[in-house]
């Protein structure tokens, strides 16, 4: 069994031993319901039948919030794990591309096939593939190249073969399914399709729109919090899965209000940064600051004492939160 981006294990290396200020920000845990309306997501299983776009305006109207987005498009007729961000959430959206989809199908063959030849082309797939949109796609149809980072036959019944599928965002499964039957020389179309996983959100703890409906209307009715921490997620857990650098308490407030952050102001950072990587900024109270794009790999963040690590490039925590401390070097 493969697995996705978003999956990887992650190491965190301390620079330099730093503590926090209790007396700004808060852990994400500690957010009230309101908060989490401004900083979270909701991992929404989808209907079949609305568009994306639709459940997430429902969402919208259900939570009475300014702002949504989805992390990936599901066409009307797929269910499953659609990530809703909230509010200041939406910044993020974007980071979760590069996290990796899973899907379950259920492929019908247009004719017999053993299944031999059927695992073997199975194996095939799993690799660099190239596809073209289909006529029906939002997408200029050019051809592109997708990484499939897994294909795990579950069942085979007939000509109905149900499968797993781990791969990169915007391969489409139906082109796939139509081109695994070109190469089995029979033919072949996608039957049922849902979504599973969407980078770090999974089947595991999907709420239905029902769900959203009744936490919130006993949020505001009875002020009864727990079904709603429970069906909005802190932002902070959808890019969890990103390299990370952690910021000094004096570095905070200068990347909020959008400077670059400096050497000096890094406390942790993780072992494996490459310059140009999308990295998550946090404090070290494990809020998201924002996201920027990684000046230095790990070993200049390690060795330089001056300089710009990470080039600031979406912030999501408001200017003020930590006090002003800012200096020259940035720390």
């Amino acid at each position: 069994m493969g697995t996705l981006p978003s999956e990887k294990g992650r190491k965190i290396i301390a620079i330099r031993k730093s503590t926090t200020d209790p007396a700004y920000g808060k852990p994400p845990g500690e957010r009230t319901v309101e908060e989490l309306l401004e900083y979270g997501f909701v991992n929404l299983d989808k209907p079949a039948g609305p568009t994306s776009h639709e459940v997430v305006s429902w969402v919208k109207d259900i939570l009475e919030v300014k702002k949504a987005g989805h992390g990936g498009t599901l066409d009307p007729g797929v269910t499953g794990v659609l990530p809703v961000a909230l509010n200041e959430g939406v910044k993020v959206v974007q980071a979760l591309l590069p996290a990796g989809k899973e899907y379950v199908c259920v492929m019908r063959l247009h004719a017999d096939v053993k299944e031999r030849a059927v695992r073997e082309v199975f194996r095939e797939f799993t690799t660099e593939i190239y596809q073209r949109p289909p006529v029906k796609s939002k997408v200029k149809r050019v051809l592109r190249s997708r990484r499939i980072y897994y294909m795990d036959i579950l069942e085979i019944e007939g000509r109905d073969i149900l499968f797993k599928v781990g791969c990169e965002a915007g391969t489409y499964i139906r082109k796939l399914c139509h081109d695994l039957g070109e190469v089995l020389r029979v033919g072949a179309h996608m039957g049922e399709l849902r979504r599973t996983k969407s980078g770090p959100f999974t089947e595991e703890d999907i709420v239905s729109l029902h769900d959203l409906k009744d936490a919130y209307v006993f949020w505001k009715e009875n002020g009864e919090e727990e079904q709603m921490r429970r069906v909005i997620t802190p932002v902070e857990e959808a890019v969890g899965f990103l390299p990370r650098v952690v910021l000094r308490d004096s570095a905070v407030d200068s990347v909020c209000h959008g400077a670059a952050l400096a050497v000096p102001g890094l406390s942790q950072i993780d072992a494996e940064i490459k310059s140009g990587d999308l990295v998550a900024m946090f404090t070290l109270k494990g809020e998201l600051i924002g996201l920027g794009r990684a000046r230095m790999d790990t070993t200049a963040m390690l060795t330089e004492e001056s300089g710009i690590a990470v080039k600031t490039d979406r912030v999501l925590m408001k200017p003020g939160t930590y006090p002003k401390m800012w200096s020259k070097d940035g720390g």
